[in-house]
């Protein structure tokens, strides 16, 4: 079998692996990437963030959910919304996506390998696709293999009514109740989209409380929210057992507590297990923790110094917008470009029912190092432009220091919070304070308005 040569081998397409290869080709360099056959993209675009929020935009459309302010709760523009109604939204957007990134990947130049990707030494992998098994040698590597859902024994999985969020596309109908386990951000996403639908949602999570590093008055109204859409919480539970009641043709979770619940179908959303045990890197002189997790240094450098690990794959912030930037600037340390390293300021956008963004610390996390602050709070119910998108209940916070007034951080729920999300950003890579909100003219009517009226608010209170 002969070998192919590249000064850098990419393994996996999504965020992480795209923007490596292409920041490493426009250096003028050898680039190949590889990736699972039919997953150009990675898990982004095929089960991930493509589809889930492609997925959510369906579900807002069709039930017509944000109109309801102006024509009441039981409006909806479709009525017996079909999965099929909602799959062929995602499977087009993730059609286009696929295509949009082979073009980028073709016109740097990037050659593209389907199939899977082990290593067979510390600079040569096998790739086993459709038409056989090719041999590669690059001087570079880097893993960006992403992750997939983590599996329970305890979850007897049928890809039909007990599901991972990898297999959501394959609910038969949308279900009338529906238990979902694990009260993470995907969770969370999944439980208000099928709510939203009308669904009678269970959610359970052995954790007594939700998402600890959001603000905690952004997720109580989350919570109420999910709540007055028909979400119940079942937080300090642990599920021991599922399975389907075969005489009723019910799925049903019995809890450690003794409880039992029952409903028509079941997400489990615990967790992700990264890829890096299915890479065979002892070949490598690496190895992975139990989550699959390789570790890495601040230039995203593994402890073999010529492979690098970026995105899912080492874990916390996991973000699509963060894999993208570890991508680049792994290239540029790999290959002696000078980069600006990615700022802490990184946002957070969770898009449940309604969505939910944040950048900077947390009131708690304010109080407990002791920084003196004040916080401005704009509620959509005094925009114009919320009332207009049918949001009444969103707000918009901010939080800054007392004496100088530089802005700490931003948090948000409500319609388009994770746009308006990177102004407050901005504002704060420059140390800006919450006077330039004060001081400069805001497009009438806007969302992005809301920070000059949470700016005024916070100025009032010194």
């Amino acid at each position: 079998m002969s070998s192919q040569e590249f000064d850098l081998v990419v393994i996996g397409s999504g965020p992480a692996g795209q923007k490596a290869a292409i920041c490493a080709a426009k250096l003028g360099k050898r680039v190949a990437i590889s990736d699972r056959n039919r997953m150009v993209g990675g898990v982004c675009v095929h089960t991930g963030t493509i589809p889930s929020k492609t997925l959510r935009e369906a579900i807002l459309h069709l039930t017509g959910f944000t109109q309801r302010t102006f024509y009441g709760r039981d409006y909806s523009l479709k009525e017996n919304i079909s999965v099929q109604d909602l799959t062929s939204r995602v499977n087009m957007i993730v059609s286009r996506e696929a295509e949009v990134i082979r073009a980028q990947l073709k016109r740097n130049g990037v050659a593209l390998f389907e199939g899977a990707t082990r290593f067979t030494g510390a600079h040569s992998l096998e790739i086993e696709g459709e038409d056989g098994a090719k041999a590669v040698q690059s001087a570079h590597i880097t893993i960006a293999c992403g992750t997939r859902p983590a599996h329970s024994p305890e979850i007897p999985f049928d890809s039909k009514r007990i599901l991972d969020t990898d297999q959501i596309a394959c609910l038969q109908r949308v279900p009338r109740e529906v238990i979902v386990v694990g009260a993470g951000v995907v969770g969370l996403e999944y439980s208000s989209f099928l709510a939203a639908l009308g669904a009678k949602v269970t959610l359970i999570d052995q954790r007594p409380t939700m998402l600890d590093f959001v603000d905690r008055e952004i997720l109580e109204a989350l919570t109420y929210h999910l709540r007055r859409i028909g979400t119940t919480f079942r937080l300090g539970e642990k599920v021991i057992a599922a399975g389907i009641d075969a005489e009723r043709d019910r799925v049903f979770a019995e809890l450690e507590s003794g409880k039992r619940v029952n409903a028509d179908g079941l997400l489990y959303a615990v967790g992700r297990q990264a890829n890096g045990d299915l890479l065979n890197l002892e070949a490598a002189g690496l190895q992975a923790d139990a989550r699959g997790r390789i570790q890495v240094n601040q230039f995203f450098q593994t402890s073999v110094p010529h492979i690098y690990a970026v995105g899912d794959v080492i874990g916390f912030p996991a973000l699509a917008s963060t894999s993208m930037e570890q991508g680049r600037l792994s290239s540029c340390h790999m290959f002696g470009i000078p980069a600006l390293a990615m700022p802490e300021l990184f946002p957070y956008g969770i898009y449940t029912i309604p969505e939910i963004s944040m950048v900077g610390p947390t009131e708690e996390q304010l109080t407990a190092a002791k920084v003196p602050y004040e916080v401005g709070i704009a509620k959509y119910s005094e925009l114009a432009k919320s009332v207009m998108l049918g949001d009444e209940n969103g707000m918009l916070k901010i939080l800054f220091e007392r004496k100088t007034l530089k802005l700490l951080a931003v948090h948000g729920i409500g319609e388009r919070a994770t746009e308006i999300i990177h102004i407050g950003q901005a504002v704060m890579y420059y140390g800006g304070t919450i006077e330039y909100f004060r001081d400069m003219v805001f497009n009438y009517p806007t969302l992005a308005e809301a920070y000059k009226v949470a700016a005024l608010a916070g100025l009032n209170k010194l």
